[in-house]
Order: C-alpha cells, then sequence, then structure tokens
C-alpha cells in the first residue's frame, strides 16, 4: 500500500496506524515519505508561557514534564490508542481525526489548567483544523519512525505544524483552561524518576534547524550532512546511556511526580507524595536488584530505554538532542551558520553539561515505554528562542 493510497483510505485513527513504520532516520529527510492527513483532521498544540524563564529559576524538569502532561493524557483519554504527537521541550502537537477533536479540545484544556494550578504555568493551548491549514497554503504531512521494535514516534512536516504554533501565539484558535474538578486529566504512566544524564563526551547539544522557505534540496542536504555529523559518535551521541539513566533514591523528580498523580487520583498532595515515594522506592530497588517482578523484567526495561528514546525527531524541521564533543558541536554549529548565511534555514543551538528524560510508561512490563529526551537547562526552548530571534530578524 503507498503512503497516497493511506492518505485516502480513511480518516480515523486507522489512518495512521496503517502507515509504514520506517527504521531508517535518514529517510524522514525526503518528503516523499510522509503521507498528507484528510482534510477533517485537526491539529492541537500547546507551549508554556516564559518558559526559558522557569528554566532559569530551576524549573526545568518541571516544565518537560507538563510537555510530556498533553502526550500522556491525551493517550489515556484515547484507550492507549496510537495517535500522531511531537514533544518540543515546553509544548507538544497532536493531529486526531474530527471523531476525536473533542477528546482532544478538553484533553488540552484540563492539562492546561493543572499546570496552572500545580506549578504556576500558563500553558497555552489551540486547536486548528487541517483543511485551515491547507487554505493558508501550508500542510500538514506524517510519517512513522520506530527507533526500536517497541515504539513509533510520529514525524512531521508541511509548515502545518509551526503555522498552527504561530496562530496560537497570537490568540487565535484559543482552549481555555478548565478549573475545578475539570482541571484533573489522567496522567497515570507519566514519570519523571531518572536522574539527569551527564554528557559522555563532553557536552550535550539541542539543535533545531527549520527551513527559511519550503523545503527543498539544499534543505535536504543540511539534513543529510547534520545526521552524517552526528552518526560519527554512533550510539554515542544519543544521550541516554545504554543501561539507562543513573539511579538514585530519592528521585529529583518526585515531588513533580506527586503532582501528577495527584491529578489523576483526586488525592490530597500529601498523600500522593506518600504513595509516590513508596513507589519510586520500591521500583528503585528493582532496578538496583535486578530481579524480576511479576512480568517485569527490569534489565530488559534498561536496555529497552535508550533505543525508545526520541532524542531526534523531524517536526516542520530537524530537531535533536546530542551528546557531542566540544569540536564536533563546533562543527555543527559552523553548519547551522552556512546554511543560514544561504538562505536555507533558520537554525538554534543550546549547549548544556546533562540531559534529561520524562517517560510514559503505559504498562511497565510492555516494550512501548516512551522515552521524551530534552537537554537538562533549557535544551530545545532556548534552541528554539534563538531559531525564532534570528527569523525574525531576516523576516
Amino acid at each position: 500500500m503507498t503512503v497516497q493510497n493511506i492518505s485516502n483510505k480513511t480518516t480515523d485513527l486507522a489512518f495512521y496506524e496503517a502507515l509504514p513504520r520506517l527504521q531508517d532516520f535518514r529517510r524522514l529527510a525526503d518528503p516523499a515519505v510522509y503521507a498528507p492527513l484528510p482534510a477533517d483532521w485537526v491539529i492541537g498544540v500547546a507551549d508554556i508561557v516564559r518558559s526559558t524563564e522557569a528554566v532559569v529559576n530551576g524549573g526545568y524538569k518541571a516544565v518537560n514534564t507538563v510537555a510530556a502532561a498533553v502526550i500522556a493524557a491525551l493517550a489515556n483519554a484515547l484507550g492507549g490508542r496510537d495517535f500522531p504527537f511531537v514533544f518540543s521541550g515546553d509544548g507538544a502537537g497532536f493531529a486526531l481525526p474530527a471523531s476525536e477533536s473533542g477528546t482532544g479540545r478538553q484533553t488540552l484544556a484540563a492539562v492546561a489548567g493543572w499546570a496552572g494550578e500545580a506549578f504556576g504555568f500558563e500553558l497555552r493551548t489551540a486547536m486548528v483544523s487541517v483543511a485551515e491549514i491547507r487554505a493558508s497554503g501550508r500542510d500538514v504531512r506524517v510519517a512513522r519512525f520506530t527507533p526500536s521494535g517497541g515504539v513509533a514516534y510520529a514525524m512531521f512536516d508541511g509548515g502545518g505544524l509551526a503555522f498552527a504554533e504561530r496562530c496560537m501565539k497570537q490568540g487565535q484558535y484559543r482552549i481555555p483552561a478548565a478549573e475545578g474538578e475539570a482541571a484533573r486529566p489522567d496522567l497515570d504512566g507519566l514519570s519523571c524518576r531518572f536522574s539527569a544524564m551527564p554528557a559522555k563526551r563532553g557536552l550535550v547539544l539541542s539543535v533545531i534547524a527549520v527551513p527559511a522557505a519550503e523545503p527543498g534540496a539544499d534543505f535536504a542536504t543540511l539534513v543529510h550532512d547534520l545526521l552524517a555529523m552526528a552518526a560519527e559518535g554512533g550510539d554515542d551521541a544519543n544521550p541516554v546511556p545504554p543501561g539507562g539513566p543513573p539511579l538514585h533514591w530519592p528521585t529529583a523528580g518526585l515531588a513533580i511526580e506527586a503532582r501528577t498523580a495527584a491529578a489523576s487520583t483526586g488525592r490530597p498532595l500529601w498523600l500522593s507524595q506518600l504513595s509516590v515515594g513508596l513507589r519510586s522506592l520500591l521500583a528503585h530497588l528493582t532496578f538496583r536488584s535486578g530481579v524480576r517482578v511479576g512480568a517485569f523484567e527490569p534489565d530488559r526495561y534498561r536496555v529497552e530505554l535508550a533505543g525508545n528514546s526520541d532524542f531526534r525527531k523531524f517536526d516542520d524541521g530537524l530537531r535533536m538532542t546530542l551528546d557531542c564533543t566540544l569540536e564536533l558541536a563546533d562543527r555543527i554549529t559552523a553548519r547551522l551558520a552556512k546554511a543560514e548565511a544561504e538562505g536555507v534555514a533558520f537554525a538554534g543551538t543550546h549547549r548544556q553539561q546533562a540531559a534529561l528524560m520524562t517517560c510514559f510508561v503505559p504498562v511497565a512490563s510492555r516494550s512501548d515505554h516512551l522515552h521524551f529526551v530534552d537537554g537538562a537547562m533549557g535544551g530545545y526552548a532556548a534552541a528554539a528562542a534563538m531559531a525564532f530571534r534570528r527569523a525574525t530578524r531576516q523576516g
């Protein structure tokens, strides 16, 4: 079945589930591997206002958790069915068929309300139809990439997601945050227990490169060059160590995870802190001992962590979180500067000493656990801000 045939097959979630799972990340630089979404689908977007300020004040784990909460809450609301989504560090985007647009709208409102109550964040949210995006001259095309046998991540092309984000920031298509009981999203499976992952090779580099115009051969060449440079380090370019992040207890994200648990259960925060503390201690002891508990195999899970991580993605451009040498980071930065000077791309980078991982684990004994990776001190938010400033100056 060709990508074109799949795109005309159905307008429900089976459209996305039928897309082929690509295993070679380099193929995603080719627009031909992306399928256009049906016109009656909708795009949902969310981002945290003043996220850079929150990161500077030490709230980077909370920022990542709220961004991942959009995906976890929607996955739970859809009963675990696959849907296209992307994690962007301080926000998230997703696509849904029209039949599920109400679910998406309600979920965005609930997460926005919870983010305000739990962390004091203003989470902007919006939803726009694919038909309206196409009327603006952009498109939304999707592909599926499987970094391992257990998971598949959506990749986006066409400029439609970026257009929806710009509309959201201008106050269009806004979804008001829910209040009271309605601001209680189901965040079961969302956690941030692992410690920061120190750079193995020198530094962690967050990279964003978006086309300055309609993507063409020049942008594809840039992507090819960047991926070739990243591949020089082999598996070491992935900031997630082969055996998973360092294990410590109490976990650095215990208080944050307690707030996610309180949202799902409605329990008082103190009781959630106690419950999460006990569960995380048991998990820590299980990982340390390596002893199988029921169907859960801790050693297998830790091996799968690196393979299941989303340290690179396409989201109307290329995003990567790389473990780099200083020399490699300088070369990547120089290649991006050349692309900007030639009018090929707008780009941003951010250097830090570690990476963070936020997890969504529907069932711990299965292999479909998701791990969202970002730089530990600003990451994608800082790189995106740099790219936006450069685009504004040249626009």
